[in-house]
């Protein structure tokens, strides 16, 4: 050995000092094994240390440093907004908010939400964290009821259901919409549910009225979104029906139709002396009752609005009489002339209230006032209608009409307003097709009525609307009651 080495082992023994190695020297054995024996086994996991936790003095750190990354955005980001045009940054907040002072509520943003979701209590918190992430499940915007496979019923090849379309684009309906067609042509056609077809079933609780209320609700049928309460003028709306007498054919003049006001019923009076009484259903109207009166001509027959007294005129007589049922007595009004002037009488104290010219008349035929007391109509012999405001009837010697009709020609024998007070009809029985049904209150006449290339009305000697104008009916001296539906009106 050479003596510079001797002389260092020396010193190291002397101190204890282990050899200090040149760099990149390695021992002879392999990591995990001791100098001069085999290779150890590493530690079991249970016996391993866990690794420290962070101090606070690191979390402290590790806070700073976050907000520090996050003040280095922040200058950068106005450094860029500084360069952007105003148009820019405008359309930039209009897109995605004001965001200027929290970029996470940006991203937030546009990661949308979360589906909510209660969590199962055998979760874990992995995979309740991962159910959260799910996009959530939106319902479709609109659906196309085209999309449903529904079997189609054809409306234009058959002749009755061609009559229940409202325009042309129902030339074909499915099954549920034909079915609420038919409830809906019912309805109208019985101007509301029979009494045969109701429920009386209530219930026996006073303590809950709403449901009582909704019960009965559910238990009608029909359409219950009225119509606009304001008839429209220019054309109206209608249909021909079955007529009213079919049940019961006369060739007898028709000289009285009036439907009851209480009940679905109309009823027919000729010159063939009899009576008969219909049941109004739009389709068949099924005959009632019919009486035969000998030798009794009727000219003119008509209920009181109370049902309580019949009022009935002559031809060779200018008295007009009242029937009182419930005293069974006839009772003379008054002699009236016929020379244009127009009487106000008080029935109940049989006294002329007031007296007034019609104006241009020369010989009045016909007279009819509005249920709602507003107007009153007189037909002259030369085929003009005036029509007055009622007050002015009850209190001036000349009053001025509102407006004079003019569409007829010959003398105006029938006039009758309907219960609205929106139609007034007026008819001459001198000439064919001679009828008219007048707008009110703008008194135009309706331009669709009637169909003069027909020719099916002819002579008309008598008219009627229904309770609730659903109905309107005429008789001619065909002895045919010729009935039409309004389809504005809903009900009877």
């Amino acid at each position: 050995m050479p003596p510079e080495r001797r002389r260092r082992m020396k010193l190291d023994r002397r101190t204890g000092a282990k050899p200090k190695r040149k760099p990149g020297m390695r021992p002879d054995w392999k990591a995990g094994a001791g100098p001069g024996g085999p290779p150890q086994k590493p530690a079991p996991s249970s016996q391993r240390k866990p690794p420290a936790r962070p101090s606070a003095a690191a979390a402290a750190i590790a806070v700073a440093a976050a907000e520090e990354e996050r003040r280095l955005r922040q200058r950068n980001r106005l450094r860029l907004e500084e360069d952007k045009p105003a148009v820019e940054r405008c359309l930039e907040e209009l897109v995605f908010g004001d965001v200027e002072n929290d970029e996470d509520a940006l991203l937030r943003r546009l990661r949308g939400p979360r589906v909510q979701e209660h969590e199962d209590s055998g979760d874990s918190e992995v995979e309740n964290e991962a159910k959260g992430n799910f996009p959530p499940q939106k319902k479709p915007v609109w659906v196309d009821e085209e999309d449903e496979d529904e079997e189609m019923v054809d409306m234009m090849n058959n002749r009755f259901r061609k009559d229940m379309m409202k325009n042309a684009s129902e030339s074909k309906l499915s099954k549920d919409n034909l079915k609420k067609r038919l409830k809906e042509e019912f309805q109208h056609a019985m101007g509301g549910v029979p009494a045969w077809a109701e429920t009386t079933k209530r219930k026996t609780s006073s303590d809950d009225e709403s449901e009582e209320d909704e019960d009965d609700l559910l238990q009608r049928t029909g359409n219950f979104i009225s119509t606009s309460t304001s008839l429209p003028r220019g054309i109206l709306k209608m249909k021909n029906c079955q007529h009213a007498n079919a049940e019961r054919p006369t060739v007898a003049r028709i000289s009285s139709v009036q439907f009851h006001p209480g009940a679905q019923i109309v009823m027919v009076a000729g010159l063939d002396n009899a009576v008969s009484l219909f049941q109004v259903d739009g389709k068949t109207n099924p005959k009632i009752q019919s009486i035969y009166l000998e030798r009794f001509p009727i000219f003119k027959a008509c209920f009181s609005a109370n049902g309580e007294e019949v009022l009935a005129t002559s031809t060779h007589s200018k008295v007009l009489y009242v029937y009182d049922m419930l005293a069974g007595k006839l009772i003379p009004v008054h002699q009236v002339r016929g020379d244009g002037e127009v009487y106000v009488w008080d029935v109940n104290s049989r006294k002329c209230l007031n007296r007034f010219v019609d104006e241009g008349s020369l010989y009045g035929l016909s007279i009819a006032t509005s249920r709602n007391g507003q107007y009153v109509a007189c037909g002259s012999n030369c085929g003009v209608v005036n029509i007055y405001n009622q007050d002015s009837c009850l209190q001036e010697t000349n009053p001025k009409p509102i407006k004079a009709i003019m569409n007829l020609v010959t003398g105006v024998t029938s006039l009758t307003f309907n219960p609205t007070t929106e139609i007034l009809a007026i008819a001459s029985e001198k000439m064919k097709e001679a009828v008219r049904l007048v707008h009110l209150p703008s008194c135009t006449v309706f331009s669709n009525f009637p169909v003069i290339k027909n020719k099916n009305i002819s002579h008309v000697h008598t008219m009627d609307f229904s309770p609730r104008s659903g109905y309107f009916a005429l008789g001619n001296e065909k002895g045919k009651a010729l009935m039409y539906r309004l389809h504005h009106y809903s009900d009877f």
